[in-house]
């Protein structure tokens, strides 16, 4: 199916009940987690895949109604507004030119957690156990559950909500996990270790933000303009208008964090024509600058696996008020990723690319397998069955006595005296 995928839909093409199908994603209790997981362990299995990059990202969904589970009126990145939304973080795997999604989180916001919402909390059937989360948190939990799938992993890059956040790069260096993090171009950076204005005075006190520390610092910005930045073009990867080039410069940064520590850090610069990005990474001093410069630009990936989800697996036309219903739907289209994934993987190498065709069409690259390509084979081994007339009456009569009990229920409910 490409388009209309509520339940209500899918159970018309399956023949299967749309209340039958209601009761498996919101009511039925097996673990999506614990699907998530055993997809993982898979992704884990294939050689081809080590030594990928996973990358944090978030998506917000606009929605018409406030009664799903962390729907409210949020910061909504998609549509960059604040607007009546549910939001999640998500992490993808990318290897080469293979992504899939591997992991999520439904952001709560943390009004959920007070008194006011106590009603819709348990209208969600959210956990009882569930808690505040930052995003960021969220974001290094999923981190810690796939290192310990067995899924490993080269690095981790985020975006600058991410990135600016000093605790989850605290958490990767301390985890001995290298991370690439974008931060806005006001992020503060020393050039010069500043350690020697943190020296105890004579009574002992160690002062956390002297003034004369001030003399060190630059924002990331004002580092593009010193005149001993050294550049260098690097090749990203091949795309759909040729190949993928963009400057890159680096510079051996300090940032200090609120408690007074000091952390070496390097600022990766990116520069297409006008546009600059910054990036602060943990890896190596002897990294490679086209290394560090392809683990940073994997984020593209990650937008590539969000935009899947939604135009080709139906996430954004998710309609479900439970908390289990998000958490089934992501194991769900999480699988759908995977699949996609290994049927790409697999192709790949049971027909690798020949060199004498790329010759016949006069390119250096010949193009992949595509999610619309697997769904036109699917049509052909698993076509989706072609309804009779009388099934066909058959399901609109259904509907129309769903609908009309539908309407009986909830005009009963309203005259019902209030309690």
């Amino acid at each position: 199916m490409e388009e209309k995928r509520n339940m209500a839909n899918i159970g018309r093409k399956t023949g299967v009940s749309g209340q039958n199908l209601q009761h498996f994603m919101s009511v039925s209790p097996w673990a999506g987690r614990e699907m998530i997981a055993a997809a993982q362990a898979a992704m884990g299995q294939r050689p081809e895949l080590a030594g990928g990059i996973l990358v944090l990202d978030e998506s917000g969904e606009e929605k018409g109604g406030e009664s799903g589970a962390g729907v409210m009126r949020q910061y909504n990145g998609r549509h960059q507004t604040i607007e009546v939304s549910q939001v999640g973080v998500f992490a993808s795997y990318v290897q080469g030119d293979i992504w899939t999604w591997v992991d999520g989180e439904l952001f709560v916001p943390q009004q959920w957690f007070g008194e006011a919402y106590t009603q819709r909390r348990r209208k969600a059937e959210l956990p009882e156990e569930r808690v505040y989360h930052k995003k960021a948190e969220l974001g290094w939990h999923m981190i810690q559950r796939i290192q310990a799938s067995g899924l490993g992993f080269a690095a981790v890059a985020f975006d600058s909500l991410y990135g600016q956040e000093m605790w989850l790069r605290d958490q990767c260096r301390g985890a001995g996990i290298e991370y690439y993090a974008d931060v806005p171009r006001n992020t503060q950076v020393y050039l010069q270790n500043p350690s020697s204005e943190f020296i105890p005075k004579r009574d002992g006190h160690i002062p956390k933000h002297p003034s004369s520390l001030s003399k060190f610092a630059w924002r990331a910005d004002e580092v593009v303009e010193l005149p001993d930045s050294h550049w260098q073009r690097v090749t990203l990867r091949t795309d759909a208008r040729g190949i993928l080039e963009a400057d890159f410069a680096t510079r051996s940064v300090w940032t200090v964090r609120a408690n007074g520590e000091i952390v070496p850090e390097t600022l990766l610069i990116r520069r297409d024509g006008k546009h600059l990005t910054y990036c602060l990474t943990n890896a190596p001093p002897n990294t490679p600058l086209t290394l560090m410069a392809q683990r940073k630009s994997q984020r593209y990936f990650a937008e590539r696996s969000i935009q899947d989800a939604k135009s080709e697996f139906g996430w954004d036309e998710f309609q479900a008020i439970k908390f289990r219903a998000w958490e089934h739907h992501l194991a769900l289209t999480i699988l759908a990723s995977w699949f996609i994934a290994e049927t790409r993987l697999d192709w790949s190498l049971q027909h690798p690319p020949d060199p004498a065709l790329a010759d016949d069409y006069a390119t250096d690259v010949l193009p992949t397998l595509s999610v619309a390509n697997v769904r036109d084979l699917l049509r052909a081994a698993l076509p989706l069955p072609q309804l009779s007339p009388h099934q066909a009456a058959l399901l609109v009569a259904q509907h129309l006595d769903n609908r009309t009990r539908s309407r009986r229920s909830r005009l009963k409910n309203r005259s019902s005296p209030l309690i």
